[in-house]
Protein backbone atom coordinates (compact mmCIF):
# COMPACT_ATOMS: atom_id res chain seq x y z
CA UNK A 1 0.00 0.00 0.00
CA UNK A 2 1.42 3.37 -1.01
CA UNK A 3 1.31 6.48 1.14
CA UNK A 4 -1.24 7.96 -1.26
CA UNK A 5 -3.50 4.93 -0.90
CA UNK A 6 -3.20 5.05 2.89
CA UNK A 7 -4.12 8.72 2.85
CA UNK A 8 -7.11 8.04 0.62
CA UNK A 9 -8.36 5.25 2.88
CA UNK A 10 -8.00 7.57 5.87
CA UNK A 11 -10.02 10.27 4.10
CA UNK A 12 -12.74 7.77 3.19
CA UNK A 13 -12.99 6.60 6.82
CA UNK A 14 -13.20 10.16 8.09
CA UNK A 15 -15.93 11.11 5.61
CA UNK A 16 -17.96 8.01 6.42
CA UNK A 17 -17.65 8.44 10.18
CA UNK A 18 -18.52 12.14 10.17
CA UNK A 19 -21.65 11.40 8.14
CA UNK A 20 -22.70 8.79 10.71
CA UNK A 21 -21.87 11.15 13.57
CA UNK A 22 -24.25 13.73 12.07
CA UNK A 23 -27.04 11.15 11.86
CA UNK A 24 -26.72 10.11 8.22
CA UNK A 25 -27.92 6.61 7.21
CA UNK A 26 -25.38 3.80 7.04
CA UNK A 27 -26.21 3.49 3.35
CA UNK A 28 -25.02 7.06 2.70
CA UNK A 29 -21.84 6.58 4.72
CA UNK A 30 -20.99 3.44 2.73
CA UNK A 31 -21.73 5.09 -0.61
CA UNK A 32 -19.76 8.26 0.11
CA UNK A 33 -16.75 6.41 1.52
CA UNK A 34 -16.59 4.23 -1.59
CA UNK A 35 -16.99 7.27 -3.86
CA UNK A 36 -13.77 8.70 -2.38
CA UNK A 37 -11.91 5.53 -3.40
CA UNK A 38 -13.52 5.42 -6.87
CA UNK A 39 -12.66 9.07 -7.51
CA UNK A 40 -9.01 8.74 -6.48
CA UNK A 41 -7.81 6.48 -9.29
CA UNK A 42 -5.60 4.74 -6.72
CA UNK A 43 -7.64 1.56 -6.43
CA UNK A 44 -9.28 -0.96 -8.75
CA UNK A 45 -12.58 0.91 -8.89
CA UNK A 46 -13.97 3.96 -10.67
CA UNK A 47 -11.14 5.97 -12.24
CA UNK A 48 -8.59 3.31 -11.34
CA UNK A 49 -10.50 0.35 -12.76
CA UNK A 50 -8.71 -2.33 -14.74
CA UNK A 51 -9.53 -2.80 -18.40
CA UNK A 52 -10.79 -5.95 -20.03
CA UNK A 53 -8.86 -7.63 -22.82
CA UNK A 54 -10.54 -5.52 -25.51
CA UNK A 55 -9.31 -2.32 -23.82
CA UNK A 56 -12.64 -1.27 -22.30
CA UNK A 57 -13.14 -0.44 -18.63
CA UNK A 58 -16.25 -2.29 -17.38
CA UNK A 59 -17.20 -1.98 -13.73
CA UNK A 60 -19.39 -3.67 -11.14
CA UNK A 61 -20.83 -2.45 -7.83
CA UNK A 62 -23.50 -3.26 -5.27
CA UNK A 63 -24.96 -1.80 -2.10
CA UNK A 64 -27.37 -3.18 0.49
CA UNK A 65 -29.06 -2.02 3.68
CA UNK A 66 -30.13 -4.28 6.51
CA UNK A 67 -33.46 -2.92 7.71
CA UNK A 68 -35.63 -3.80 4.71
CA UNK A 69 -33.03 -5.88 2.85
CA UNK A 70 -33.05 -3.40 -0.02
CA UNK A 71 -30.24 -3.86 -2.52
CA UNK A 72 -29.05 -2.48 -5.83
CA UNK A 73 -26.27 -3.48 -8.19
CA UNK A 74 -24.74 -2.83 -11.61
CA UNK A 75 -22.49 -5.08 -13.69
CA UNK A 76 -20.31 -4.42 -16.73
CA UNK A 77 -21.21 -0.74 -16.92
CA UNK A 78 -18.97 1.62 -18.86
CA UNK A 79 -18.06 5.30 -18.87
CA UNK A 80 -19.10 6.10 -15.28
CA UNK A 81 -16.86 7.31 -12.43
CA UNK A 82 -19.09 6.13 -9.56
CA UNK A 83 -20.68 2.69 -10.09
CA UNK A 84 -21.54 2.58 -6.37
CA UNK A 85 -23.94 5.50 -6.89
CA UNK A 86 -25.41 3.77 -9.92
CA UNK A 87 -26.07 0.73 -7.72
CA UNK A 88 -27.85 2.85 -5.14
CA UNK A 89 -29.96 4.48 -7.86
CA UNK A 90 -30.99 1.03 -9.11
CA UNK A 91 -32.12 0.23 -5.57
CA UNK A 92 -34.01 3.47 -5.00
CA UNK A 93 -35.38 4.41 -8.43
CA UNK A 94 -36.30 1.05 -9.94
CA UNK A 95 -38.08 -2.11 -8.85
CA UNK A 96 -35.01 -4.16 -9.77
CA UNK A 97 -31.84 -5.27 -7.99
CA UNK A 98 -29.34 -5.61 -10.85
CA UNK A 99 -28.84 -3.78 -14.16
CA UNK A 100 -26.09 -4.85 -16.54
CA UNK A 101 -24.10 -3.84 -19.61
CA UNK A 102 -25.13 -1.11 -22.01
CA UNK A 103 -28.65 -0.68 -20.55
CA UNK A 104 -27.11 -0.30 -17.10
CA UNK A 105 -24.66 2.26 -18.47
CA UNK A 106 -27.51 4.14 -20.16
CA UNK A 107 -29.44 4.18 -16.86
CA UNK A 108 -26.42 5.67 -15.05
CA UNK A 109 -26.01 8.35 -17.73
CA UNK A 110 -29.74 9.11 -17.61
CA UNK A 111 -29.40 9.71 -13.86
CA UNK A 112 -26.66 12.26 -14.52
CA UNK A 113 -23.73 10.44 -12.96
CA UNK A 114 -20.24 11.74 -13.69
CA UNK A 115 -18.70 10.20 -16.78
CA UNK A 116 -15.24 8.99 -17.75
CA UNK A 117 -13.78 7.52 -20.98
CA UNK A 118 -14.55 3.86 -21.64
CA UNK A 119 -10.92 3.35 -22.63
CA UNK A 120 -8.27 4.95 -20.39
CA UNK A 121 -5.65 7.10 -22.13
CA UNK A 122 -2.38 5.35 -22.93
CA UNK A 123 -4.02 1.94 -22.75
CA UNK A 124 -2.72 0.71 -26.11
CA UNK A 125 0.93 0.63 -25.01
CA UNK A 126 0.06 -0.97 -21.69
CA UNK A 127 -2.05 -3.63 -23.37
CA UNK A 128 0.78 -4.45 -25.78
CA UNK A 129 3.17 -4.91 -22.86
CA UNK A 130 0.71 -7.07 -20.93
CA UNK A 131 -0.14 -9.35 -23.85
CA UNK A 132 3.51 -10.36 -24.08
CA UNK A 133 3.16 -12.16 -20.74
CA UNK A 134 -0.04 -13.96 -21.71
CA UNK A 135 0.33 -17.44 -23.13
CA UNK A 136 -0.46 -17.98 -26.82
CA UNK A 137 -3.24 -20.32 -25.69
CA UNK A 138 -4.94 -17.55 -23.68
CA UNK A 139 -4.65 -15.02 -26.50
CA UNK A 140 -6.09 -17.58 -28.91
CA UNK A 141 -8.97 -18.17 -26.46
CA UNK A 142 -9.77 -14.45 -26.57
CA UNK A 143 -9.62 -14.34 -30.38
CA UNK A 144 -11.78 -17.45 -30.66
CA UNK A 145 -14.27 -16.11 -28.14
CA UNK A 146 -14.70 -12.91 -30.10
CA UNK A 147 -15.65 -14.87 -33.20
CA UNK A 148 -17.43 -17.99 -31.98
CA UNK A 149 -18.89 -17.73 -28.49
CA UNK A 150 -18.26 -17.54 -24.74
CA UNK A 151 -15.37 -18.98 -22.75
CA UNK A 152 -13.75 -18.53 -19.38
CA UNK A 153 -10.20 -17.73 -18.25
CA UNK A 154 -9.02 -17.19 -14.69
CA UNK A 155 -6.36 -14.68 -13.70
CA UNK A 156 -5.16 -13.56 -10.29
CA UNK A 157 -7.42 -10.90 -8.80
CA UNK A 158 -6.66 -7.41 -7.50
CA UNK A 159 -8.46 -5.59 -4.77
CA UNK A 160 -12.03 -4.41 -4.93
CA UNK A 161 -13.01 -1.47 -2.70
CA UNK A 162 -15.77 -1.79 -0.13
CA UNK A 163 -17.22 -0.50 3.12
CA UNK A 164 -19.57 -1.50 5.93
CA UNK A 165 -21.27 0.81 8.43
CA UNK A 166 -23.71 0.93 11.35
CA UNK A 167 -25.78 4.09 11.90
CA UNK A 168 -27.46 5.64 14.94
CA UNK A 169 -30.79 3.92 14.22
CA UNK A 170 -29.14 0.50 14.35
CA UNK A 171 -29.34 -0.04 10.59
CA UNK A 172 -26.39 -1.71 8.94
CA UNK A 173 -25.16 -1.41 5.34
CA UNK A 174 -22.51 -2.79 3.02
CA UNK A 175 -21.21 -1.91 -0.42
CA UNK A 176 -18.47 -2.74 -2.90
CA UNK A 177 -17.14 -1.47 -6.23
CA UNK A 178 -14.62 -2.96 -8.65
CA UNK A 179 -13.04 -2.90 -12.06
CA UNK A 180 -12.70 -6.68 -12.03
CA UNK A 181 -9.39 -8.36 -12.84
CA UNK A 182 -6.81 -6.99 -15.23
CA UNK A 183 -7.20 -7.93 -18.92
CA UNK A 184 -10.05 -10.33 -18.21
CA UNK A 185 -12.22 -11.67 -20.98
CA UNK A 186 -14.93 -9.20 -22.06
CA UNK A 187 -18.20 -10.00 -20.32
CA UNK A 188 -16.62 -11.51 -17.21
CA UNK A 189 -18.45 -10.56 -14.01
CA UNK A 190 -17.17 -11.38 -10.54
CA UNK A 191 -18.76 -11.50 -7.11
CA UNK A 192 -19.11 -7.76 -6.42
CA UNK A 193 -22.55 -7.16 -7.99
CA UNK A 194 -24.01 -10.47 -6.82
CA UNK A 195 -25.95 -10.03 -3.59
CA UNK A 196 -25.00 -12.71 -1.08
CA UNK A 197 -21.61 -13.27 -2.69
CA UNK A 198 -19.68 -9.99 -2.68
CA UNK A 199 -22.03 -8.02 -0.41
CA UNK A 200 -24.76 -8.72 2.13
CA UNK A 201 -26.42 -6.76 4.94
CA UNK A 202 -29.14 -7.71 7.42
CA UNK A 203 -29.90 -5.98 10.72
CA UNK A 204 -30.57 -9.41 12.21
CA UNK A 205 -27.11 -10.75 11.38
CA UNK A 206 -24.56 -8.24 10.09
CA UNK A 207 -22.92 -6.65 7.07
CA UNK A 208 -20.18 -8.09 4.86
CA UNK A 209 -18.17 -6.66 1.96
CA UNK A 210 -15.74 -8.92 0.09
CA UNK A 211 -12.61 -8.52 -2.00
CA UNK A 212 -10.62 -11.16 -3.85
CA UNK A 213 -10.95 -13.55 -6.76
CA UNK A 214 -14.65 -13.43 -7.55
CA UNK A 215 -15.07 -16.86 -9.08
CA UNK A 216 -14.30 -18.51 -5.74
CA UNK A 217 -16.37 -16.07 -3.70
CA UNK A 218 -19.38 -16.76 -5.91
CA UNK A 219 -19.08 -20.53 -5.60
CA UNK A 220 -19.13 -20.36 -1.79
CA UNK A 221 -21.63 -17.42 -1.61
CA UNK A 222 -19.25 -16.04 1.00
CA UNK A 223 -21.01 -12.87 2.20
CA UNK A 224 -24.29 -14.65 2.96
CA UNK A 225 -22.57 -17.59 4.63
CA UNK A 226 -20.67 -15.24 6.95
CA UNK A 227 -23.92 -13.44 7.81
CA UNK A 228 -25.66 -16.75 8.48
CA UNK A 229 -22.94 -17.63 10.98
CA UNK A 230 -23.32 -14.23 12.65
CA UNK A 231 -27.06 -14.86 12.97
CA UNK A 232 -26.26 -18.09 14.79
CA UNK A 233 -24.24 -16.20 17.38
CA UNK A 234 -20.68 -16.50 16.06
CA UNK A 235 -18.30 -13.59 16.58
CA UNK A 236 -17.31 -11.66 13.42
CA UNK A 237 -13.70 -12.85 13.59
CA UNK A 238 -14.70 -16.49 13.93
CA UNK A 239 -17.41 -16.35 11.27
CA UNK A 240 -15.14 -14.71 8.70
CA UNK A 241 -12.16 -16.91 9.49
CA UNK A 242 -14.10 -20.16 9.20
CA UNK A 243 -15.72 -19.24 5.88
CA UNK A 244 -12.43 -18.03 4.39
CA UNK A 245 -10.75 -21.25 5.51
CA UNK A 246 -13.52 -23.16 3.72
CA UNK A 247 -12.89 -21.06 0.61
CA UNK A 248 -9.23 -22.08 0.65
CA UNK A 249 -9.87 -25.72 1.57
CA UNK A 250 -12.64 -26.45 -0.92
CA UNK A 251 -11.58 -24.47 -3.98
CA UNK A 252 -8.20 -22.86 -3.21
CA UNK A 253 -9.83 -19.43 -3.27
CA UNK A 254 -8.30 -16.11 -2.21
CA UNK A 255 -10.28 -13.34 -0.52
CA UNK A 256 -10.61 -10.82 2.26
CA UNK A 257 -13.64 -9.56 4.15
CA UNK A 258 -15.00 -6.60 6.07
CA UNK A 259 -17.50 -7.89 8.64
CA UNK A 260 -19.67 -5.81 10.98
CA UNK A 261 -22.15 -7.16 13.54
CA UNK A 262 -25.28 -5.21 14.58
CA UNK A 263 -23.76 -4.59 18.04
CA UNK A 264 -20.70 -2.88 16.53
CA UNK A 265 -18.23 -5.75 16.74
CA UNK A 266 -16.23 -6.09 13.55
CA UNK A 267 -13.49 -8.03 11.80
CA UNK A 268 -11.09 -7.38 8.94
CA UNK A 269 -9.93 -10.81 7.81
CA UNK A 270 -8.05 -12.12 4.78
CA UNK A 271 -6.33 -15.22 3.44
CA UNK A 272 -4.28 -13.20 0.97
CA UNK A 273 -0.79 -11.87 1.82
CA UNK A 274 -2.14 -8.33 2.15
CA UNK A 275 -5.43 -6.44 2.31
CA UNK A 276 -5.36 -2.65 2.50
CA UNK A 277 -8.14 -1.64 4.89
CA UNK A 278 -8.97 0.39 7.97
CA UNK A 279 -11.48 1.33 10.64
CA UNK A 280 -12.32 4.29 12.85
CA UNK A 281 -14.56 4.87 15.87
CA UNK A 282 -14.03 8.63 15.91
CA UNK A 283 -11.27 8.56 18.52
CA UNK A 284 -7.67 9.40 17.72
CA UNK A 285 -6.63 8.71 14.13
CA UNK A 286 -8.17 6.09 11.83
CA UNK A 287 -6.39 2.74 11.78
CA UNK A 288 -5.17 1.94 8.26
CA UNK A 289 -2.93 -1.03 7.44
CA UNK A 290 -2.21 -3.38 4.56
CA UNK A 291 -2.30 -6.52 6.70
CA UNK A 292 -4.70 -7.69 9.43
CA UNK A 293 -3.31 -11.16 10.06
Amino acid sequence: MTAAQAGCLTAALEIGYHLLDRGAPALTAVEQAIRVLEQSGLFNAGRGSHVQLDGVRRMDASIMEGQDLQAGAVASIEGIVHPISAARLVMEQTTHVLLVGKPGSAFARHCGLERQPRRPSGHAAGKAAMTRVWSPKTLELYRTMMSSGPALRKRAGKETVGAVALDQTGTIAAGASTGGIDLMLPGRVGDTPIIGCGVYADNESGAVSMTGLGEGIIRIAVAKEICDRLAQGERPVSAATQVLKKLVRRIKGAAGSLVLAPDGRFAITHVTPRMAAGWWNGKGRPTVRDSFQ
